[in-house]
């Protein structure tokens, strides 16, 4: 073999390597461009009213633009008294290590059609009895995820009417869900 086809073989590996590193280049340039635009795009899109599009999409429209109006409200008018704040409860959870963990809770409830605030307050040592068994015999466990508060929703609206009689709560706010 001659110097001359040592040096053709030798070249023959090297376009292949700048043609990886163009496709490497490449590849990465194409990515960027289409998280950037996706994320541009996402901007753009997202640039209205962000409440209003969450409820829109949500499938609570009115609903939601009507408690939204209600606790917006801050004139002294009806809005202002539309719900019945629950005081701040503190239970310990179950823990399969023995350890401490406890669970602070706040809630808001909202009148049914079958209540009004005064009437709700009164019946409030039913609704907070009815509260305490379910907080107690919850794990750190039950609290993991973003589903976890959609299912202690459902189930603090459930036990209140249980408790007061169905069409008394609408619906139970959790204002702040807090495990330590």
């Amino acid at each position: 073999m001659s110097s001359a086809e040592i040096v053709e073989e030798g070249a023959t590996p090297a376009p292949t390597k700048k043609s990886k590193k163009k496709l490497i280049i490449i590849g990465s340039a194409a990515a960027v461009l289409l998280l950037g635009g996706g994320g541009g795009a996402a901007m753009m899109l997202s640039g209205g009213d962000a409440k209003a599009e969450a409820s829109a999409e949500s499938g609570h429209g009115e609903e939601a633009a009507a408690e939204e109006s209600a606790e917006g409200d801050h004139g002294g008018g009806e809005g202002k008294d539309a719900f019945v704040d629950v005081p701040a409860m503190v239970v310990n959870l179950r823990s399969p290590d023995g350890a401490a963990r406890f669970l602070k809770v706040h809630l808001m409830l909202v009148p049914g059609p079958k209540s009004d605030v005064e009437a709700l307050k009164a019946k409030l040592p039913l609704i907070l009895d009815a509260y305490q068994p379910f907080l107690r015999e919850l794990r750190p466990e039950d609290l993991a995820g973003s589903a976890a508060v959609f299912r202690i929703k459902e189930e603090m609206l459930s036990r209140a009417n249980q408790a007061v009689g169905a069409g008394v709560v609408k619906d139970v706010l959790i204002q702040d869900l807090v495990q330590q």
